[in-house]
């Protein structure tokens, strides 16, 4: 009895190139059954991963029809993924021995399983990174395009986006800063999205407040809080806005409004309630107004 062909891969590509193709056809001669084991990420949804586990069973099947494919969840641990790579293989064909085949950036450097391994030579210079990325704004005009759009988002979870938002206070906290969006009536605390390049929140905070308030210089920046914001592009989406709360010394520099603001103002702190009841700040930041307002002591309380 012949050996069972395991191809070990991602097919992470809305077709098969002839890299794949040939993976595929090079070990049929060898094997009645051939089994495709393929890696699930446990991010869900993503530019490296954009197809999930039965997108792809599809395309390979549509391709061979007689593939046995099978899923396998990554891990951080290569030990570890080899233990479970070995155990699926066994597990599900108990009675059949394996030889599991790879090729250019596959498996092999990191599998430490007890199957025999075959790396088979290259085809041409072959690349679902780079098919992704030259079809990553290509529509097409067909149902099968939307009905894989509309897929794909109702299957991702639902996604929290961090933003950061700054009070900039001076004169011993009694003032503090608000910016206007351009067509906004109401003020507002500067900020905006997190980006995956900070390094912490911290980071963003101080990034943000320069892109919008010019070259300010100022203390620290000290976390006062977090909240949920009812901002208004997101209340009707599953996913929300949550943002974390700064708050920093005012040390230097003329304030000047740019990228989101069109106009930036400093604003006696005493008065923020107040302002709030005019609706001269806008909704989703009265709860930042409620957040620093707390933050006097009983003293500058007791002494308004």
């Amino acid at each position: 009895m012949k050996n069972t062909g395991v191809i070990i891969a991602r097919f992470q590509t809305p077709y098969l190139h002839e890299g794949h193709k040939y993976l595929l056809q090079e070990i049929k001669p060898n094997h009645n059954k051939i089994v495709v084991v393929l890696g699930v990420s446990p991010v869900k949804g993503s530019r490296r991963n954009p197809f999930d586990f039965y997108t792809r069973e599809r395309l390979l099947k549509q391709f061979a029809p007689e593939l046995i494919i099978l899923p396998l969840s990554d891990h951080p641990d290569d030990a570890v993924w080899s233990e479970r790579l070995d155990s699926l293989l066994s597990n599900t064909f108990p009675q059949e021995s394996f030889v599991l085949y790879g090729s250019r950036d596959s498996f092999i450097p990191y599998y430490s399983g007890h199957m025999n391994v075959v790396a088979l030579p290259e085809l041409g210079d072959h690349s679902a990174t780079t098919i992704r990325d030259e079809n990553a704004d290509k529509v097409l005009d067909s149902v099968d395009f939307r009905m894989g759009i509309n897929y794909a988002y109702h299957n991702k979870y639902d996604a929290v986006h961090p933003t950061v938002d700054i009070a900039v206070l001076r004169n011993g906290g009694r003032e503090v800063l608000l910016g206007k969006k351009p067509g906004a009536a109401q003020w507002r605390f500067p900020g905006g999205f997190a980006d995956p390049a900070d390094v912490n929140f911290e980071e963003a905070a101080a990034r943000e407040l320069q892109e919008e308030c010019g070259n300010l210089v100022t203390g620290a920046m000290q976390y006062v809080g977090s909240a949920r914001i009812n901002d208004w592009r997101y209340r009707r989406e599953a996913d929300k806005i949550m943002t974390l709360f700064f708050k920093t010394e005012y040390v230097s520099g003329d304030a000047v409004a740019n990228d989101d603001l069109v106009s930036l103002g400093w604003f006696n702190t005493d008065l923020l309630a107040d302002m709030v009841a005019n609706n001269e700040i806008t909704a989703e930041h009265h709860i930042l107004v409620n957040m620093l307002v707390k933050l006097k002591s009983p003293t500058e309380q007791a002494n308004k």
